[in-house]
């Protein structure tokens, strides 16, 4: 196998990612693990890692990278999961991939072309453009599952916090698990504070019952590293981003009170919406 000099950024958690190293001439592991065991193992095969506090999901670790290497980010990388030959992509899709050089989309699961194919299950949120084209129907759906939320609760108003006058698409083309290969000025295209102030919608619970706010993030990825829109100016500016999200927080509080109206089904059938932050 060829080793590629493309720069494998791999997150990892609870597991020792031996396969992935074999396909690269340099890589950093950012481990997560908190089994007791897995740290140790690293080292004792002289893996080069360091450690980050979980939070249950890997996004925050590819941006704290981003941040503490600003000014010395390699040309191309691989944003990698430990496990991600397997549970996003098969290892024959990867062996054809992971020596691109250009922006590339990690997930393939053939497993599911029938159910996300044409003619496919017409019920289904997801369908497929390609092998790796995911796209998903954008109705904010994962928002009402298992993983809280304190500062959005809707994929299109947290588009229209980030960005100015975005189009609000009708479905979402992302990777799902968060892994691309991505070039040094795709992510130099967004500052230092944007990449901190997308980090403190996502940690403001660090477990693996992580902030729901990170769906947001993941489903926005390829916005953030291929798109043109103008960003609005408290994703510049640390200080009234926090602000802001204050009235998001009080606008999240009005949306749970709208969530318990009974006869809410027939408020929405006659056009009541419920309370948003940005119109």
């Amino acid at each position: 196998m060829k080793k590629t000099d493309t720069f494998f950024l791999i997150h990892n958690y609870n597991t020792v990612p031996r396969e992935l190293l074999e396909y690269c001439e340099k890589y950093l592991v950012i481990d997560t693990s908190d089994d007791g065991e897995t740290t140790t193992k690293l080292k004792n095969e002289g893996i080069e890692f360091i450690h980050y506090e979980n939070t249950g999901h890997n996004l925050t670790s590819y941006f704290h990278y981003f941040i503490d290497n600003y000014d010395s980010l390699p040309e191309w990388i691989v944003l990698l999961k430990g496990n991600i030959i397997g549970r996003h992509v098969s290892k024959e899709f990867f062996d054809r991939v992971y020596q691109n050089k250009w922006f590339t989309f990690l997930y393939q699961d053939s497993s599911m072309w029938d159910k996300y194919k044409k003619g496919g299950d017409p019920d289904s949120l997801a369908s497929l453009l390609c092998e790796e084209g995911y796209i998903e129907k954008n109705n904010s759906w994962y928002m009402n599952r298992s993983h809280e939320y304190r500062y959005f609760y809707d994929m299109d108003d947290f588009m229209r916090f980030v960005y100015k006058n975005p189009v609000i698409p009708r479905f979402c083309n992302f990777s799902p698990g968060g892994c691309y290969i991505i070039n040094r000025a795709q992510i130099l295209k967004n500052s230092k504070t944007f990449y901190k102030n997308l980090n403190t919608l996502m940690e403001y619970r660090k477990e693996v019952n992580f902030p729901a706010e990170a769906y947001l993030v993941e489903r926005l990825l390829p916005w953030i590293f291929t798109s043109q829109y103008e960003k609005n100016s408290w994703m510049e500016d640390e200080d009234k981003f926090k602000s802001l999200l204050e009235k998001c927080e009080e606008s999240v509080c009005k949306y749970r009170e709208w969530d318990k109206l009974r006869l809410k089904r027939l408020r929405i059938m006659l056009g009541a919406k419920p309370p948003v932050f940005l119109s």
